[in-house]
């Protein structure tokens, strides 16, 4: 009897403290759901986005965002995502703002022109072009061959850090890297950058230098002339000796006397030799 007893008592304790336990998880899963802030559905992207070209759907995924963060414009349909130019670089994970996207009449190129800047295209040849290894993106230094006066060359950079924006029709680099010779590459450029290399361009000849990605350095750059490549110390002109009409000119005489005990001899030497 005593056993019954004790065996109820132990279920009767055991289904009590599993009652209390669940009452207070509940409670706690509660507490912790109301302490967990608030989030929207955003669309951000799902890999780096760059501009000017149609965002695939893969392109593009849903991620919660907090509401105490949300900004003005963030896009909460992937259809109005998807499809669309954007105008600026989206980074992976990142929301696409509404004034990422594109308006009507404002894609392709046009779209990767921001704000306060012009696009300038440049004709190039396969030198110019670096043997057709300038893609959209790549970074260059603008140098101007230009004519002086007396007929020297001289050379000096007038832009650096320049953004290339397209390369012949493509606006997109080549994923594999393929190189690819095109006649024609459109650099981004500021404004006055942009009279400095019509200026260029009208006066004298350019070359494209290109720069490493990571190097976004400017330096003091030297203006160089093709004196400077010579490095010859200047000539002495020399003039012939100018002998008058009807004068000859007589080269000069010296005369030796030889003592050797009671002999003495005498030679004369005329320019140097004896006669």
């Amino acid at each position: 009897m005593n056993t019954r007893r004790l065996a109820l008592a132990l279920t009767i304790a055991v289904v009590l403290s599993f009652a209390f336990t669940g009452i207070f998880y509940v409670r706690f899963m509660r507490q912790q759901a109301s302490n967990r802030p608030k989030t929207t559905k955003v669309m951000a992207a799902a890999v780096d986005i760059g501009p000017g070209v149609p965002v695939p759907a893969a392109s593009v995924k849903e991620i919660d965002w907090p509401n105490v963060a949300v900004a003005k414009g963030m896009m909460t349909k992937k259809d109005d995502v998807a499809g669309h130019v954007l105008t600026t670089f989206v980074p992976a994970g990142e929301p696409i703002l509404e004034r990422y996207i594109a308006t009507a009449g404002n894609s392709g190129l046009s779209a990767k022109i921001p704000d306060g800047f012009r696009a300038v295209a440049v004709k190039t040849d396969e030198m110019n072009n670096l043997a057709g290894f300038l893609f959209p993106g790549s970074r260059v230094d603008v140098l101007a061959n230009l004519r002086g006066t007396n007929n020297t060359s001289y050379n000096r950079t007038v832009l650096q850090n320049v953004q290339v924006l397209s390369a012949g029709e493509n606006i997109v680099a080549d994923p594999n890297g393929k190189p690819e010779n095109v006649k024609i590459v459109t650099l981004l450029v500021t404004p006055e950058d942009s009279q400095k290399l019509a200026l260029a361009i009208e006066q004298g000849k350019i070359q494209l230098a290109m720069r490493n990605q990571n190097d976004t350095q400017k330096v003091e750059s030297v203006t160089i002339s093709t004196s400077d490549l010579e490095q010859l110390p200047q000539k002495i002109e020399t003039r012939p000796a100018v002998v008058k009409k009807g004068h000859v000119q007589v080269a000069p005489t010296y005369t030796v006397e030889t003592i050797a005990g009671t002999k003495t001899s005498i030679a004369k030497f005329v320019d140097g030799m004896m006669q």
